[in-house]
């Protein structure tokens, strides 16, 4: 498949130079089997670019870890209304979680570290998805992690989640925007977003891993804050680490 023959490396260079909505419109141009990955505020900018470019296009998905707020809940279904899309929702393994809980308890990544419970309520169903996918759109921004995503290019080869002997196509619209160009875009276009933000909430997880975050915090500090700084990734996005 041409599609999966990409030079993601020159074609960066090209796509680095562009807007976010011109990044879009060339990965749903290449692409007719392509997901957005939604949670956040970053995400649902990615789904009203795409769905004034190409509405017909717009598939979307949201991982349900199980232990999310309940305003992220209201928030998913306040996206679904607003767009008129439909959002699969994907769950964890249950038996996984299930052994997890009965062997740890609901907490153990206090005393661990996130990463086992990660790999469970999020890798897990993150990776059965990918896998029915040529190619996923993130909202991630260089400027979000000042240990893991200050070198995210706006295309890449993800072969952490592709198929055996196959190829999954990673864009990542928004990597040149900052925080303040996300919100400008959410405010002057009526975007819907979590209420959390309203709360003192910048970066939204799991409710029991993430805090507000107080003045002069990075957005980052709110996550995981009981753990190392710049290693602060769930593992959605593991390849930023090995970068």
């Amino acid at each position: 498949m041409a599609e999966n023959r990409l030079n993601t490396v020159d074609l960066d260079s090209e796509l680095s130079q562009k807007s976010p909505q011109e990044i879009i419109e060339y990965a749903l141009d290449t692409f007719d089997n392509i997901a957005i990955s939604f949670s956040g505020a970053e995400d649902v900018v990615l789904i009203d670019m795409a769905h004034k470019i190409n509405p017909d296009k717009v598939q979307v998905f949201s991982l349900d870890t199980g232990r999310l707020h309940a305003e992220t809940y209201r928030f998913i279904e306040k996206v679904r209304e607003h767009y008129g899309i439909e959002i699969d929702v994907v769950f964890p393994d249950s038996n996984a979680v299930n052994q997890l809980v009965r062997e740890k308890g609901l907490f153990s990544f206090y005393k661990d570290d996130h990463k086992e419970c990660c790999s469970i309520r999020k890798i897990g169903p993150l990776r059965r998805k990918l896998l029915t996918v040529d190619a996923w759109i993130t909202g991630q921004r260089r400027d979000q992690s000042p240990g893991t995503r200050t070198s995210i290019p706006a295309i890449q080869d993800d072969k952490a989640f592709a198929r055996p002997d196959d190829s999954l196509t990673k864009f990542n619209p928004l990597a040149n925007w900052s925080s303040q160009q996300v919100w400008e875009y959410i405010r002057s276009n009526n975007v819907p977003y979590n209420e959390l933000h309203d709360q003192g909430y910048v970066s939204i997880g799991c409710e029991p891993c993430t805090r507000p975050t107080g003045p002069g915090q990075h957005e980052r500090e709110g996550r995981w804050w009981w753990e190392e700084a710049t290693q602060k990734e769930c593992g959605l996005h593991a390849v930023n680490i090995k970068q």
